[in-house]
């Protein structure tokens, strides 16, 4: 039976930075494993979010990089996204409207259920393209 890991974000960076030789050199074998099937990883949104907000804050990474980091990560093989039609989604949504990942996912999410979104951040998810709950109706 093939061992199941889910991956933290911490591991993404130091392979995608490497500014961390060893730690980053150990997340290359685990992802080495996983594409040759000798171990299944799985990731969730959260750790996505993590990931860009890192890039974003900490390294000063611009957008569309960050969005190619994300697409990278999803495609890797050997490992499953929760949630991870949503989340390509989301991307392409990000990339096509100029706005944050987290935002995008949210409208992505909301759009997947016929949802409105409650915000008070309108002109962001105005350009996203989904309905929004009318807060001054409360």
């Amino acid at each position: 039976m093939t061992k199941t890991v889910f991956v933290d974000a911490n591991v993404f960076l130091r392979f995608f930075t490497m500014d961390d030789e060893g730690q980053g050199e150990m997340a290359e074998a685990l992802f080495r494993k996983a594409a040759k099937g000798e171990v299944r990883l799985i990731v969730g949104p959260p750790v996505l979010f993590e990931v860009a907000w890192t890039l974003k804050s900490a390294y000063r990474v611009s957008r569309e990089q960050i969005i190619d980091t994300i697409l990278r990560i999803i495609g890797m093989d050997g490992l499953s996204v929760n949630d991870g039609d949503i989340a390509l989604n989301a991307l392409n949504l990000a990339a096509s409207t100029g706005q944050d990942f987290a935002d995008a996912y949210m409208a992505s999410t909301a759009n997947s259920h016929k949802a409105e979104v409650a915000t008070f951040n309108r002109k962001h998810f105005d350009r996203l393209g989904v309905h929004l709950y009318k807060m001054q109706d409360l």
